[in-house]
């Protein structure tokens, strides 16, 4: 596959063990993809994260946008490959599951002001901006079939309406939902949401993952005119981003593109399009846009191609491929 070679040559443990599993298909057992995680959870970088997230849930959450949140630094993890017995995961895993709601989903701190529907006061929620995160996470790493995790997957499910995912909280946090009619489906909740499903095969072809593919693609078709919860894919929207934080052009589509049936649709492939254009003539990819407390990451730039970025693109060009729509 062409600039490949760029991804193995980039000096980046993670970006070489995605690219030998997911591009190249090597199995976890082969030697090169063995050395390169090892180098992988080994590497300071990643190591920091790891120090991190020991001090899980971390600060009183504020905003879903916030990069630095450690539910978001846990995804990130996930998406390099972690696994749920890898260094420092089990004392992590055990404090996210210390905090499991009635539903079965994983609270974090958050304080919702009184003005906004809430009690003014620090305490333990979930949000559907949120746990679908965190149950991914988890899920990624190999704890797919846990009870409390499967628990919260049905919950979450039985939350979906014919448009897809809402805007909901757990009941201690009042009547606080975000900036939008109660109606319309939440774009965000809809995009982590078929996340979490995605690893599931038994719940992709299901009536719920339908609708919020089409809840995503409708919105990119009428993204002049319909925009739910201030949700809107303008100029910001379209600007290639890593990692995966908030809902962005490359996130989207990445999402999509798990999805058969998404990938024979002519508006993912027009997404995908405007993903292409911004290539350089090499066929590399250089930040648009970056989320300032991922510095020090080659994504966290936009001066010169991003080997992070370019894999994800390419994973999904891989994924087409697959599906007969190759470049």
């Amino acid at each position: 596959m062409k600039n490949v070679d760029f991804l193995k040559n980039s000096g980046q443990p993670w970006v070489v063990y995605r690219t030998l599993v997911d591009l190249e298909g090597l199995d976890e057992d082969d030697p090169a993809v063995r050395k390169a995680r090892a180098e992988m959870l080994g590497h300071p970088m990643v190591e920091t994260l790891i120090e991190e997230l020991q001090g899980w849930p971390g600060t009183v959450l504020n905003s879903h946008k916030s990069a630095g949140q450690l539910y978001h630094k846990l995804s990130f993890l996930a998406e390099l490959g972690f696994k749920a017995d890898d260094k420092g995961m089990k004392k992590v895993i055990s404090k996210i599951k210390s905090s499991v709601s009635k539903e079965g989903l994983f609270q974090l701190p958050t304080q919702i002001p009184e003005h906004f529907g809430g009690s003014g006061k620090e305490e333990l929620a979930w949000a559907l901006c949120d746990a679908p995160t965190t149950a991914y996470s988890l899920a990624s790493m190999g704890l797919s079939g846990d009870p409390e995790l499967l628990k919260g997957l049905d919950y979450l499910i039985g939350l979906a309406r014919e448009n897809g995912w809402p805007c909901k909280v757990s009941e201690n946090l009042g009547k606080f939902r975000g900036p939008g009619k109660k109606g319309d489906p939440c774009p965000y909740v809809n995009l982590i949401m078929l996340k979490l499903l995605a690893l599931f095969e038994d719940r992709i072809e299901s009536r719920e993952a339908r609708a919020g593919v089409e809840s995503l693609l409708s919105l990119w078709e009428d993204s002049l005119e319909q925009h739910p919860y201030m949700f809107f894919m303008g100029t910001d929207f379209r600007k290639l981003k890593a990692p995966f934080i908030w809902y962005d052009i490359l996130h989207v589509a990445d999402v999509l593109s798990r999805y058969p049936y998404a990938r024979e649709d002519k508006r993912f492939l027009d997404m995908l399009d405007a993903i292409h254009s911004k290539a350089d003539e090499d066929g590399l990819y250089t930040p648009e846009s970056v989320w300032t407390a991922w510095k020090g990451w080659d994504f966290a730039q936009k001066k010169e191609p991003s080997a992070w970025l370019t894999f994800l693109v390419m994973r999904i060009d891989r994924r087409m491929s697959e599906a007969g729509h190759g470049r």
